[in-house]
């Protein structure tokens, strides 16, 4: 059931011309998605600087997209 559920990245960005903006969007998803896993499944420490830096990722992938079109 897992596996209907992911769409690979060269499914999903068929609008996108830059395939490197496409690339550092999706490593940045997997790398926030690792450390929230990581935080909700293992209780890994919630620190100021790591929700701090999380959060600039965030911003990362929203500030890439919105560039990149």
């Amino acid at each position: 059931m897992l596996g209907y559920q992911y769409v690979p990245p060269s499914q999903s960005d068929r609008g996108v011309t830059n395939i490197g903006t496409a690339y550092a969007v999706w490593t940045e998803v997997g790398a926030v998605g690792t450390v929230l896993m990581g935080i909700i499944l293992f209780n890994e420490p919630t620190d100021f600087w790591r929700l701090f830096f999380i959060t600039t990722l965030i911003a990362s992938i929203i500030g890439l997209k919105v560039v990149s079109n």
